[in-house]
């Protein structure tokens, strides 16, 4: 059983990581000037629906316009309207919400403006095929990408180069109108372009970029949509129709693991952020992360404890079985099965929007008995990490974390303590 007094303390070390990256507190330092014009928001991610109630509150009347979140992820708006789609693989709903954010920003004039809300989650939500393709052609590209354990920036490269709305396609048909990006960063490195894949925001990324994705990670498109790929740019950033645009990233996975950092801290445990961009494969980055808890708590090294160690970014899941659970599970089996019989040490890993994959989690917490009391049950750890299934195991040892739907999203927390 996983200690209480540890859970409860890694618990309130999340807390704070997502109350650092609180809708309101983020965008208040950023508002822009009121326009001569209308005021139009049109915004998308799991988080946007909170993004859009606390751009009302900060600003007032008037406002209009419409975001798209994730299913069940709305909030009460007064004037914006919010709907909800499919994710992480986009459905009719999501083409509908689409054609409602083009349809917001139609018309404008250079005295209006757009004030965009992005955040994680968007790429999905916006599900725009270009013409002569299907929503199932997209469909079926979303899930090639899921399955294929590309990282993030490799998909989104991939994504705005089959896409009418991505690529900064959807400020452009704000034109002339300004547009303002407020962007909530998912992404290692925090590229405003990379977030939702830059709706609203072009990047210099070209198809030859997108297409040694394709080949670097095996990913099996049908030959129209590859050729369309090779034959369609994304917009190019020093267009015209993108001067005077402003983008402000407010919101990332390094502040959120600086509030968490400090938290500890005020709790007398000191703490250490490794990094807020750590990419690869879950299960793998979980044996460096294991290893190092293991050499805290046998050799007081590199770290002597008690030390809380933090890290962040976005790992991915090469879907190999037929299982269920996200990366911060698949990542959490790793690190149970590294470190199987290691005492002093307690686990969290979550996703900060509080889902993991497309479970109701957000991950799980685990400590060196994790793997025993699977075994315990008649369950090899090893076999279900094969069969991407950390979900389940996880469910069975009643050890999942399921803090509901944040509000935010600023990617992947990690955080290990070592008593």
């Amino acid at each position: 059983m996983i200690d209480p007094t540890d859970q409860a303390l890694l618990t309130r070390l999340f807390t704070a990581a997502v109350k650092a990256a609180d809708p309101k507190a983020a965008i208040a330092p950023v508002l822009p000037a009121r326009p001569k014009g209308r005021t139009v928001v049109i915004g998308a991610g799991k988080g946007a629906a909170q993004m859009a109630v606390a751009f009302e509150a900060l600003w007032g009347d008037p406002v209009e316009g419409v975001v798209v979140t994730r299913y069940g992820y709305g909030d009460q708006t007064r004037h914006i309207r919010v709907m909800e789609a499919a994710h992480p693989v986009p459905d009719a709903a999501g083409s509908a919400a689409t054609a409602a954010l083009f349809d917001a920003v139609a018309g404008l004039g250079p005295d209006d403006l757009v004030v965009a809300l992005i955040c994680g989650g968007g790429s999905a939500l916006l599900p725009s095929p270009p013409a002569g393709f299907s929503l199932q052609d997209e469909q079926a590209l979303n899930q090639a990408l899921l399955a294929s354990g590309a990282p993030i920036s490799a998909m989104n490269a991939i994504r705005k180069h089959f896409s009418d709305v991505k690529g900064g396609r959807l400020a452009a048909a704000a034109h002339p109108a300004k547009v303002v990006s407020l962007v909530v960063s998912d992404v290692p490195g925090d590229d405003p372009a990379q977030v939702a894949s830059g709706p609203t925001v072009p990047d210099a990324t070209g198809r030859d970029v997108a297409l040694a994705a394709i080949n670097a990670y095996g990913i099996d498109l049908p030959d129209a949509l590859r050729a369309y790929i090779e034959t369609h740019a994304a917009p190019d950033p020093h267009d015209a129709v993108f001067a005077g645009h402003e983008v402000h990233v407010i919101a990332s996975a390094a502040l959120s693991l600086e509030a968490a950092a400090d938290q500890a801290k005020s709790e007398g445990i000191p703490a250490v952020i490794l990094s807020d961009a750590i990419e690869g494969e879950a299960r793998e980055v979980a044996k460096m992360h294991g290893a190092m808890a293991r050499e805290c708590v046998t050799r007081a090294r590199p770290f002597a404890p008690p030390v809380v160690i933090l890290s962040g970014g976005e790992t991915t899941v090469t879907l190999r079985g037929q299982g269920r659970g996200g990366r911060n599970t698949e990542f959490l089996l790793s690190l149970a099965i590294t470190c199987d019989g290691q005492g002093g040490f307690t686990a969290l890993a979550a996703d900060t929007d509080g889902i993991d994959g497309s479970e109701d989690n957000a991950g799980a917490f685990v400590d060196g008995s994790t793997a025993a009391r699977l075994r315990a049950q008649g369950r090899d750890p090893s076999m279900i990490l094969a069969d991407n299934d950390a979900f389940t195991a996880f469910a069975a040892l009643n050890d999942l974390f399921s803090p509901g739907p944040t509000g935010t999203n600023v990617n992947d927390f990690r955080a290990i303590l070592i008593r």
